[in-house]
């Protein structure tokens, strides 16, 4: 059995992280002792480093929590699990795209700054004029 510090330390997740993933029950209650103090099993650890590791790789808490729904079930068809990935995947090459012009824009932005003052700096003056941008970002 795990004390809340010593799951957060074997998972990386800090404790209030711990507490909100009970509250939004991501991670079941735990057993309390004596002294009223959580105590973790095994279970809560491996569910706990799956939750983290998919906190890392970018899923929000709706598309963990359906994949934990579909892990209690392992004889089931993996399809939704893998479509769950790939809407994730296809979000996160459209935010890389997206950064990628952001990126493009500022580096054209600050290229082209040649003044010596504020007054003749063009990242101010296109932060001040949005038709000075060569593309949407």
């Amino acid at each position: 059995m795990l004390s809340i510090g010593e799951l957060s330390i074997k998972t990386g997740v800090k404790v209030p992280t711990i507490r909100y993933y009970e509250q939004m029950n991501l991670v079941t209650a735990p057993e309390r002792s004596e002294g009223n103090q959580r105590r973790y099993t095994t279970v809560e650890l491996e569910r706990l480093t799956f939750i983290k590791h998919a906190r890392d790789l970018g899923l929000k808490i709706d598309a963990i929590r359906e994949l934990l729904d579909l892990s209690a079930h392992p004889e089931q068809p993996c399809a939704d699990a893998n479509r769950i990935a790939e809407d994730h995947l296809s979000a996160t090459r459209k935010r890389i795209a997206q950064l990628q012009r952001l990126e493009a824009e500022l580096m054209r932005i600050t290229e082209g700054c040649h003044g010596d003052s504020i007054k003749d700096c063009y990242v101010i003056q296109s932060l001040s004029d949005h038709a000075l941008c060569k593309d949407t970002h």
